[in-house]
């Protein structure tokens, strides 16, 4: 998947001449730390941001996909898991040089507030992963099922008392802010399906090594690519909202062509193409759902929005897994390619689901509140 981190606070600063001053400090909780050191002052320079953010993310889920086809290939896929660790590690001295320090703030870690996050929402995947095969209403389901949701709720309950809640639920206040968590749950869940189902596909209908199934990703991440940096360009001619729009139907007629393959579908015209649609539609989503989950945050907010921003994503991706691995269990025709083709064709069908959720989510939650084509910037 591509990466998720999100930038938590930043500022252009507040301008002392006449008629600026408003717009600077509308600005000034949503621009993130790269566009700081970058940028001055004007609305265009948080969409240029988020665009060179989305663009890298693309890059680096293509480059992500071939090098670790390439590792699986020449060592193992479980050396794929150590990746990040090298990374991690050239990313450390770059942090420390162009990453302002934030302001050190006393309090206490809500600890409640995480173990009841954590332990509910792993229990809501480990009784969903497993319901296809001994039924959703024998007891190894419903227990965790309820479980989770019981201490879900309980979180809830915690966060409400907390002094400082991880999760303030003061973030839920504005509409639009929880539709882009809404959606970006939805639409994580379904790109997760599609990256999962899409390479078993490949590999075991077309025979494919590794290292050939991430190249057959490319017409997605290429594309991803090529819309995302044109993001600043289109928010100058259409709305956020319209943008965000564009984008999550032309996921979901992508992603519902490619859930039509079977063993005899060729690959340019039932897997490629649709990765062209899907990779345009990422694009033009990934930008505007970010800024969308951080705008108009309290400056003592903007750790826990960019966090929850997170959050969203992860959980969206292990839930939505959960329940189109256990729509892809019930699916089964025989042995061998057959099978992976059906199943990954029923799951693909899921993912094509959450993402029209995920446009409904959109129109109902984002939309009316944007009435305006310029009334804001990403």
């Amino acid at each position: 998947m591509t990466p998720t981190a999100v930038p938590a606070r930043g500022s252009l600063g507040e301008h002392r001449r006449p008629g600026v001053r408003r717009r600077a400090l509308t600005l000034k909780r949503r621009t993130p730390p790269c566009a700081q050191r970058s940028s001055t002052t004007g609305p265009d320079s948080g969409n240029r941001a988020m665009a060179v953010y989305s663009a890298v993310a693309g890059l680096g889920g293509a480059l992500g996909l071939v090098v670790g086809g390439l590792v699986a290939d020449l060592i193992s896929w479980r050396a794929g898991f150590f990746l990040n660790f090298p990374v991690g590690i050239a990313m450390v001295a770059p942090a420390v040089r162009f990453l302002p320090e934030t302001e050190r703030r006393g309090g206490r870690f809500d600890v409640a507030g995480a173990l009841l996050a954590t332990a509910g929402s792993t229990a809501l995947v480990f009784g969903i992963v497993d319901a296809a095969d001994i039924g959703w209403i024998a007891p190894a389901t419903l227990i965790p099922l309820v479980a989770g949701l019981v201490m879900l709720a309980l979180f809830v309950a915690v966060e409400r008392r907390a002094a400082q809640p991880i999760v303030p639920l003061r973030l839920f206040a504005s509409r639009e802010r929880s539709g882009a968590y809404v959606t970006r749950m939805l639409y994580m869940g379904a790109m997760m399906g599609f990256f999962f189902f899409a390479a078993q596909f490949v590999q075991s209908v077309y025979h494919w090594t590794a290292l050939q199934a991430g190249l057959a990703f490319l017409p997605m991440t290429l594309v991803n690519f090529v819309f995302a940096v044109q993001v600043p360009w289109t928010l100058e001619r259409a709305s956020s909202p319209r943008v965000l729009t564009t984008g999550l139907a032309l996921t979901m007629v992508g992603m519902v062509w490619l859930s039509r393959f079977d063993l005899h579908t060729p690959y340019v015209r039932g897997v490629a193409l649709p990765m062209v649609l899907i990779g345009a539609g990422q694009g033009l989503v990934l930008a505007p759902l970010t800024s969308g989950g951080v705008d108009g945050v309290a400056a003592a907010d903007a750790g826990a929005a960019s966090g929850l921003v997170n959050t969203v994503h992860q959980i969206g991706s292990a839930l939505s897994l959960s329940v189109l691995t256990a729509a892809a269990a019930s699916v089964s025709t025989s042995h061998g390619a057959a099978d992976i083709a059906a199943r990954s064709g029923a799951a693909l069908t899921g993912s094509a689901v959450l993402l029209a959720l995920a446009l409904a989510a959109t129109l109902t939650l984002i939309v009316p509140t944007r009435t305006r084509p310029h009334e804001r910037s990403l």
